[in-house]
């Protein structure tokens, strides 16, 4: 079109999401597509603005494709123009908040699975005997006694960490999005899983970040030289990852790879935001996090007990490294503090003990209810449909065979009292529109048996 007079010089292309959707192809292949024009000097991209038709050019004349701020190779998937996941990423989260729905979509596992009543009277107990004083002293960096009982677990995985090295957020998120923003500036560019997170994606569009995927392996994680080549190429100033249990994957980054990892890092002066909030429910061993092959404070570890002892709670924490006093401060001069009360009492909770037997009880529930799923969407999905096999958490990743929307599928669910998460939720450019994740972190029933043989029936 291009080169009959379709597209004049200087004018836009249709946006990659746009053309994605149109010729049913992956955003990747749309970005591969268009790079192949750049090369041959037909096609321009703008930062932040997109593609466009190269000026016009004399016959035989070729012209160099100008350089970009985000460079793209293999593996590698970038974007220039705003993320656009969070109205669908808002739809998902509204549904789910209806109980009469099935929450395969949810990014939460099932409240009725952890000790709350336990833990009320721990924080009932916790709170009556508070000192008034301690609002003021549990102020950012958070209660010490929660920092040491934070520090134990931290042994029990192999790290030694000091309670003076940790900072209680108010959930996980806070802990993710406070390490992001003291380890970037607006206009700088970020590495994610590809796919990700999509709050990670969220947290770069409200920093104004610039955000470059990179291939992630549904078993062994982040495509290392691809990582690399994107931060020698796009001068990446940090990561946001997810190396154990990864959502929506579930892949574990071997040990060796961890190491790896960090040595990358360390050699490009790179800051990790290490999203650690599923370590503990690996069905096996835990895995070291990155953290513990850290050998100069790069990596900034986040966690929490939202996934594993007490949802509603919001209570989590971060190991930031070189940069724990920026997180602290910034910490005090945005929420000032994560509720007393609710520290105390998960710190009383890890005190008394039970933690450890919960853990295994949860574990269990989990690794069975994995089984189960798996087996339902293969009796009742269409033939040459894959699913992940991760060694712990509560997600599966679902591939569909052919080209079965999941958009359309996630249309159709909702209409039927069904919540899945599909697959665009998790990439910035609108691909993994054949996929979809779903929750098997809810008690197994009759009508969760029943809601994955519909679901298989309206995928076929």
């Amino acid at each position: 079109m291009i080169e009959r007079g379709g597209f004049r010089p200087g004018e836009r292309l249709p946006s990659t999401r746009t053309l994605a959707r149109a010729k049913e192809a992956s955003a990747a292949t749309i970005v591969e597509a268009y790079e192949s024009l750049v090369e041959r000097g037909l096609v321009q991209v703008r930062p932040r603005s997109g593609y466009f038709v190269a000026p016009s050019r004399k016959p035989g004349k070729a012209t160099a494709a100008p350089k970009t701020k985000i460079d793209r190779a293999p593996a590698i998937a970038a974007i220039e123009e705003p993320v656009a996941v969070s109205e669908l990423v808002f739809q998902v989260l509204a549904q789910i908040r209806q109980r009469q729905v099935v929450p395969l979509g949810s990014a939460f596992p099932g409240p009725s699975l952890f000790p709350l009543p336990r833990l009320a009277q721990d924080l009932a107990r916790a709170a009556r005997r508070m000192d008034p004083w301690r609002t003021v002293e549990d102020l950012s960096p958070g209660s010490l006694e929660l920092r040491r009982q934070v520090a134990k677990r931290y042994g029990l995985h192999g790290l030694a960490v000091s309670p003076d090295e940790i900072v209680i957020t108010s959930g996980a998120m806070e802990a993710l999005n406070l390490c992001l923003a003291a380890a970037t500036r607006p206009g700088d560019v970020i590495a994610l899983e590809s796919p990700a997170f999509y709050a990670s994606m969220q947290a770069a569009d409200r920093l104004g970040l610039r955000v470059v995927q990179v291939r992630t392996d549904p078993v062994d994680g982040i495509d290392l030289d691809a990582l690399e080549q994107a931060i020698r190429r796009n001068g990446v100033k940090a990561c946001w990852l997810m190396p154990t249990l990864q959502n929506p994957l579930g892949a574990s980054m071997p040990v060796e790879r961890r190491r790896a990892l960090a040595k990358l890092l360390a050699r490009h002066d790179v800051a990790l935001v290490e999203d650690d909030v599923y370590a503990e429910l690996r069905f096996e061993d835990p895995l070291p996090p990155v953290k513990a092959f850290d050998t100069k404070g790069l990596v900034m570890h986040c966690g929490s007990f939202s996934k594993s002892l007490a949802p509603g709670y919001r209570v989590g924490w971060c190991v930031p490294g070189r940069l724990r006093q920026a997180v602290e401060r910034a910490k005090l001069s945005t929420s000032i503090a994560t509720s007393v009360p609710a520290q105390e009492g998960i710190a009383e909770f890890l005190r008394q003990g039970g933690y450890e037997r919960h853990l295994r009880r949860l574990r269990r529930t989990f690794s069975d209810n994995q089984r189960r799923f798996r087996a339902a969407i293969t009796a009742h999905f269409p033939a040459g449909t894959r699913v992940a096999s991760p060694e712990g958490g509560y997600f599966l990743w679902v591939e569909l065979p052919g080209r079965r929307e999941a958009m359309k599928l996630y249309a159709r669910a909702v209409k039927e009292g069904i919540s899945v998460a599909p697959g665009p939720m998790f990439s910035a450019s609108g691909g993994y529109a054949n996929a979809m994740r779903i929750n098997c972190g809810h008690p197994w029933d009759e009508r969760t048996a029943r809601a994955i043989a519909r679901l298989g029936r309206l995928a076929n």
